[in-house]
């Protein structure tokens, strides 16, 4: 039941449709940890053109640059939610892209592959793949796309807030071929309503479980538990939920939060009492949002 209701918010969730200055395939050649086999991906369109994705199995970037006169040389690499089972690509993609350049930061959306043995190797780190190929490939086209190397931040909603959250705290160990030495750390981290943690007690278990399956280790828990995963290093961080969030237990936020804190990482937090998952309601966007851009000029990423 609870994976139903989280396939129907991702559903609900999609409610804008935009089209990037250009989608890019996320490698050139062999994508890493896959397996052969034909691509599944569907896609689905509900209410007025809105889309959802599934069995996405070709990573791909879009990209949104902000104009010349506007541009701040940050950028965002934006990880859409979804239960790691479908991604909901307009409301917490295209539409936060647009959003984006708006305040002069580019955004490049990421498609990334949805957990399945029959297309990975390891389902577990298959999405950690892609988010780290995104930093990779962004950072090294920096100078092409008028981007800061030093400035270029990861942004994830509920499992994407997983993902997010998972590439900075793992970024020391690559999961992916780089010769060339490319820092894999985000310089800031974005998490909306995430999910942080595997564990029993308040991890998400459809996500765990097209993550990890249905029979993890504690082994594996603990080392996609993100809260047990922070170091001084781990980039500044926004986190924002709803109290009242029975998909995702606030508890996520909080003890990210406190991990955070207690290994002295630069982190915001802001807690509503009312708005679910998804903030389909309330908080209005302009209201989190809005305390996400002030968090982002008093860092200096923005003007």
């Amino acid at each position: 039941m609870k994976r139903i209701c989280f396939l129907f918010f991702a559903f609900l969730c999609c409610t804008y449709t935009s089209h990037a200055q250009n989608e890019i395939k996320l490698y050139d050649g062999v994508i890493p940890n896959s397996k052969e086999a034909p691509d599944q991906e569907k896609k689905f369109t509900v209410g007025e053109g809105e889309t959802i994705i599934t069995e996405a199995s070709r990573p791909t970037l879009s990209i949104y640059l902000p104009s010349k006169e506007k541009a701040t040389g940050t950028a965002v690499i934006v990880c859409p939610g979804g239960g790691y089972h479908a991604l909901c690509i307009d409301r917490e993609g295209w539409k936060i892209a647009k959003e984006f350049n708006k305040l002069g930061v580019a955004a490049f959306v990421l498609k990334y592959r949805l957990p399945d043995d029959a297309i990975m190797k390891d389902k577990s780190t298959g999405p950690l793949c892609d988010a780290q190929q995104a930093i990779k490939l962004v950072r090294q086209h920096a100078e092409k796309w008028h981007v800061d190397p030093h400035k270029i931040g990861i942004m994830g909603f509920s499992a994407g807030g997983h993902l997010a959250a998972t590439a900075g705290t793992h970024f020391e160990k690559s999961f992916i071929e780089n010769k060339e030495g490319t820092s894999l750390r985000p310089d800031f981290m974005i998490l909306i309503y995430p999910v942080i943690s595997m564990t029993d007690s308040i991890g998400h278990i459809g996500s765990r479980e097209f993550l990890l399956g249905k029979s993890p280790s504690e082994e594996q828990i603990r080392l996609f538990s993100n809260e047990y995963q922070v170091n001084s290093s781990t980039p500044p961080s926004f986190i924002t939920q709803a109290t009242d969030d029975e998909i995702v237990k606030v508890e996520n936020s909080l003890l990210f939060y406190n991990a955070l804190r207690k290994n002295l990482v630069p982190v915001e937090l802001h807690l509503f009492e009312k708005g679910k998952h998804g903030y389909l309601q309330q908080p209005s966007f302009e209201e989190w949002f809005g305390r996400c851009q002030y968090w982002m000029k008093n860092h200096g990423w923005i003007q």
